[in-house]
């Protein structure tokens, strides 16, 4: 493997009360591939970013590169970030507002013969798109342009790693979408190893071969955004990733085998991902895609809330059972508020946990 995190530990105070910031973090990512890592404020992603830079000190673990051990307190190996061959591109692209687009991405080449930074600075200028804009100043680009110079930057130097730390936070939301598959797209194209911090889901599924949840300074789960959504390894990845919910469910047998029994009827357990628990009693995850409007269904749920996407509703239900689901409506399908429609459930992966009150 390219990148290794072998338990990192980051702690910013020896106090035996203090919980670390990063908790023993293991996880490692190819050549060429590109990690995200993804969690509520206060997570610890940021702080695991800064260590594997060299901008903070790990407590414990050790991180290689390329079997080049970059951290490892143990033997008292620590390497400054300017020996790291680590690129970095921040949330406010630290561009020089004096400088060009063209000075700006060869600030950090002035080591090499001026033909060669020039060929370099070129070749930057045409992988991001920037051609037309070499001579002008940050202030005169849009957000995303000054993204991409950004980029250019801290690719120019050919970085062994490229780490962004929420690169595109400060766009508005059109913009980071295009721009996130638009970045994927350059860096795989010159088989850049990278590894991204970001808030946004989308946006994480968007750029990611590999995505990692953390919570609380741990990495709860580190998997392809397929298995994330539909096979989450934890109660908090399953409620943090995606729209859904958790109904109450039983485990039963039948005729054709083992089902789940649940408010929308019972449910196929072909895919089934089961923690077991003291009983049969099981929670359910059932994501708003899982939730059909099917106004021939027996099984009725009354309107509480709707949230217009454009192409579709995002219902909150309430079954007569009293229990909530969320559900994708196309738009044309505009129910009022308190109506009672028909839904039935379209279930091809039955998520399942350990019911809340047996945890």
């Amino acid at each position: 493997m390219f990148l290794q995190l072998d338990r990192i530990t980051v702690a910013y105070s020896r106090a035996p009360a203090t919980r670390p910031a990063v908790q023993s973090v293991s996880f490692s990512l190819e050549a060429g591939g590109i990690g995200v890592l993804i969690g509520p404020s206060g997570c610890g992603k940021t702080s695991l970013l800064r260590a594997i830079a060299g901008l903070e000190p790990i407590s414990a673990g050790v991180l290689r590169i390329e079997g080049d051990v970059l951290s490892d307190p143990a033997h008292g190996v620590h390497r400054p970030p300017e020996h790291r061959g680590i690129g970095m591109v921040f949330q406010d692209y630290a561009l020089f507002p004096h400088l060009s687009v063209t000075d700006n991405i060869a600030f950090g080449l002035k080591h090499l013969p001026r033909p060669e930074r020039q060929q370099r600075v070129d070749e930057m200028l045409t992988l991001v798109g920037l051609e037309a804009v070499a001579q002008r100043a940050p202030h005169q680009l849009s957000g995303g342009q000054q993204q991409r110079v950004a980029l250019a930057r801290a690719l120019a130097r050919k970085p062994r790693l490229l780490l962004l730390d929420e690169p595109f936070s400060n766009l508005d939301i059109d913009l980071r979408e295009r721009l996130a598959q638009d970045v994927r797209t350059i860096l795989k194209q010159i088989g850049a190893t990278a590894l991204f911090v970001t808030h946004d889901q989308m946006e994480a599924f968007a750029l990611g071969d590999q995505i990692g949840v953390m919570h609380a300074g741990e990495l709860v789960q580190w998997d392809d955004a397929y298995t994330l959504y539909h096979r989450p390894a934890s109660r908090f990845v399953a409620q943090f990733i995606g729209h859904g919910a958790f109904t109450r469910g039983q485990w039963v047998n039948t005729p054709e085998g083992t089902r789940v029994d649940s408010a929308l009827g019972l449910l196929n357990d072909a895919s089934a991902c089961l923690l077991p628990g003291p009983s049969n009693e099981c929670d359910v995850l059932l994501r708003a895609d899982d939730v059909v409007h099917d106004d021939t269904s027996p099984i009725r749920a009354r309107v509480e809330r709707k949230a217009f996407r454009g192409a579709t509703f995002l219902y909150t239900l309430r079954l007569s059972s009293g229990e909530t689901v969320l559900a994708h409506v196309p738009s044309h399908h505009d129910h009022e508020i308190g109506e009672w429609i028909g839904v039935r459930a379209a279930v091809a992966h039955v998520v399942t946990f350990a019911n809340a009150s047996q945890d």
